[in-house]
């Protein structure tokens, strides 16, 4: 690290858990976020802010005047202009020591699978069950940790399915693909804006966490917050041996 980025990351530094060689660690970590919006603000923000080196971006969409009320990687000059393109400027203006990529197309098949492939980390921070299980296939195939998200009204959710571990579940362990028909899109539904900074926050701290090799992560459990009772609910999560995603990798 330079002189600018010892001081820029000394706060980091300070803590016994990560230090200089965490903080290197981050810098030389490549971090994937699929979807630019409520829950992908957030967390691009939080771990371009924290050093992480190489940080891609996906998202196909636009952004609409009805996003500005949560998503806040974007602004009034953001409007019709790509997701990933417009976080990608926003946090290239916060750190432009880091590199910042924007696929502006949703990621499936090939593209996909080359992405997740390439990165240390996959950050879902999708709105639909298709996307979600398709970045699950790709993170079981590669052995790549996901970390999930996802906040509806006043509802949300994050988990970490740490796919180096052979014994730990993944996502189809506890939404099986074809149980997941019913769609829960904040455009129909509605959501509560401090919502998915809140999800979004811990998925960043999770993914931190996995980069650094420090404390006890999420695999293996599902954290539920309501958000208007305040309650938080901590669920244990087993992987399903018979699961048709991940179950062979637990026979061989």
């Amino acid at each position: 690290m330079n002189d600018n980025q010892l001081l820029r990351y000394s706060r980091h530094i300070l803590l016994d858990q990560i230090g200089i060689a965490g903080q290197d660690k981050l810098l030389a970590s490549h971090a994937l976020i699929i979807g630019a919006g409520g829950l992908g603000s957030p967390v691009a923000l939080y771990l371009a802010a924290s050093g992480v080196g190489h940080i891609t971006l996906a998202d196909d969409d636009v952004v609409e005047l009805t996003n500005l009320q949560r998503q806040i990687a974007h602004d009034m000059a953001s409007l019709g202009v790509n997701k990933a393109e417009s976080a990608a400027q926003r946090i290239r203006a916060m750190n432009p020591e880091i590199r910042i990529s924007a696929i502006k197309q949703r990621l499936q098949g090939d593209a996909l699978d080359t992405a997740i492939a390439a990165a240390d980390v996959v950050l879902d921070c999708s709105d639909n069950f298709p996307t979600r299980h398709a970045v699950n296939r790709a993170c079981v195939k590669h052995r790549k940790p996901l970390v999930s998200g996802a906040a509806v009204r006043f509802d949300g959710q994050i988990a970490v399915f740490d796919l180096r571990q052979a014994s730990a579940p993944c996502y189809a362990c506890l939404f099986p693909e074809h149980a997941s028909d019913a769609e829960m899109r904040c455009a129909e539904f509605g959501v509560f804006a401090p919502l998915v900074g809140v999800v979004g926050s811990i998925q960043a701290m999770e993914a931190l966490k996995l980069l650094i090799g420090t404390g006890e992560s999420l695999s293996g459990r599902l954290l539920l917050h309501q958000a208007l009772s305040a309650d938080w609910r901590s669920l244990r999560l087993k992987k399903d041996a018979g699961c048709e995603v991940c179950g062979s990798l637990s026979r061989g």
